[in-house]
């Protein structure tokens, strides 16, 4: 049972995918885990690398937007989280906070807690409310996951 906890874990800190992933992975039929448990560790792991991004990933992107094998794929990342910031800032204006919130919490394909905080840190948000407002987004993508997950696997 820890191995399937290690792998929810690890899956949470994935790109893209998260705990969006994590969480139907932890009550599919092979895993079968506590729901309540499940959305614990997948909050962690979602959790652990976001203020790493914020402090990190905009300057080791810009570093290595021009390099030869990897500028490609660091500047696709700096032009997806300057898109989400740009569209961001122009849907909350000054409600960037709750803005930011609802952009990581709703589950919808690249719109997690790694965008969101590469966003953050483009548009220049403070720490403390980037950090608030991604936390309190991936609990909410968590609940609609963990509703979403339960709801459809008892179908089967």
């Amino acid at each position: 049972m820890l191995k399937k906890y290690l792998i929810i874990f690890l899956v949470s800190m994935v790109p893209l995918i998260e705990l969006r992933g994590a969480i139907p992975i932890s009550q599919s039929q092979g895993f079968s885990l506590p729901l309540l448990t499940s959305y614990i560790i997948c909050i962690l792991g979602n959790m652990i690398p976001v203020p790493f991004i914020y402090l990190f990933a905009r300057k080791v992107l810009e570093w290595g937007k021009d390099k030869p094998l990897i500028g490609k794929f660091f500047t696709f990342c700096l032009e997806k989280g300057e898109k989400g910031g740009r569209k961001l800032q122009e849907k909350a204006g000054r409600g960037l906070f709750v803005a930011l919130l609802l952009f990581v919490g709703i589950p919808v394909p690249g719109t997690g807690a790694w965008t969101g905080t590469l966003a953050a840190s483009i548009l220049d948000m403070d720490f403390k409310s980037s950090i608030l407002a991604v936390m309190l987004g991936v609990l909410l993508a968590g609940v609609i996951m963990g509703i979403a997950s339960v709801g459809f696997f008892s179908l089967f």
